[in-house]
């Protein structure tokens, strides 16, 4: 416990799904919690999170905007004097075919789920360069990095560039005392998660949800609260000497090598 107790973090996206859970763990370790994010639900969320730690509180901005972005980090370190944390957890997930994007649909896609971890890393640098420590935690993909399904070109994309800002800043800060990692999670039973069941098809989305659940090898989406432990592993000084990695959150979803093929080994 009080793994980050007395840590000032922002945790952007932390209304819900692996946000909230990352916003719950810290606050629950310690840290003076603040979300960011854009949802209605960040008002309810925030109710709960003071329950744990008092200090919790919100902004409801949109990430993509940059000068709201640092208006809101420059008035958290305003409060607590400085930002030792970063989680940057808010993104966009849904599957759409690759000639059926247009522009405005990839620029929403670039906003939010790159740009969005841009401002935000942005934001928070500063503060961390002056006492030379920091902890950032951005969240990519699988998808993307190790792994692709057809329809996801726009998703895939922008969690592969989340990647690559985040080793380029490992490298840029590393003798600030300043780590950047990321966490590729899998499948996850978040809100969008379900949403997205749903959505394919209404009548029978716990048959879809039983059917992911089955294809990873450890037989169960991942929690937010689990995202929240790796979140929080990063977040401290438990990872002190770990910084530019992407760190696999999938069950071993990824482990097979012809996975989906139906192929089996000879006994």
């Amino acid at each position: 416990m009080d793994r980050v107790k007395g840590k000032v973090a922002v945790v952007t996206g932390g209304a819900m799904g692996m946000g909230y859970g990352c916003a719950k763990t810290l606050a629950q370790e310690g840290a003076k919690v603040t979300i960011l994010d854009r949802s209605d639900e960040v008002k309810k969320t925030v109710e709960e999170l003071r329950e744990i730690e008092k200090d919790a509180q919100f902004y409801q901005v949109d990430v993509s905007n940059a000068a709201d972005m640092k208006k809101a980090y420059d008035e958290v370190a305003a409060k607590f004097g400085t930002i030792d944390i970063s989680v940057n957890a808010a993104g966009l997930g849904e599957q759409k075919y690759f000639l059926d994007v247009d522009e405005a649909f990839l620029d929403k896609y670039l906003n939010v789920n790159f740009k969005g971890i841009w401002n935000a890393c942005h934001s928070a640098i500063p503060y961390m360069v002056k006492q030379e420590y920091g902890k950032i935690v951005n969240f990519s993909s699988v998808t993307g990095i190790t792994v692709v399904d057809p329809g996801m070109t726009h998703y895939a994309s922008t969690k592969g560039a989340i990647m690559g800002l985040t080793k380029a800043l490992a490298s840029e800060f590393a003798d600030k005392n300043i780590t950047v990692n990321a966490i590729l999670p899998g499948m996850v039973r978040t809100p969008m998660a379900i949403r997205g069941f749903k959505e394919s098809d209404p009548d029978n989305w716990e048959q879809i949800a039983a059917a992911v659940d089955a294809a990873i090898p450890m037989k169960r989406m991942g929690t937010i609260e689990e995202a929240g432990k790796v979140a929080l592993f990063l977040s401290s000084d438990d990872s002190s000497y770990v910084t530019g990695q992407g760190l696999i959150f999938d069950g071993g979803s990824t482990l097979p090598e012809m996975q989906g093929s139906g192929w089996e080994p000879n006994d």
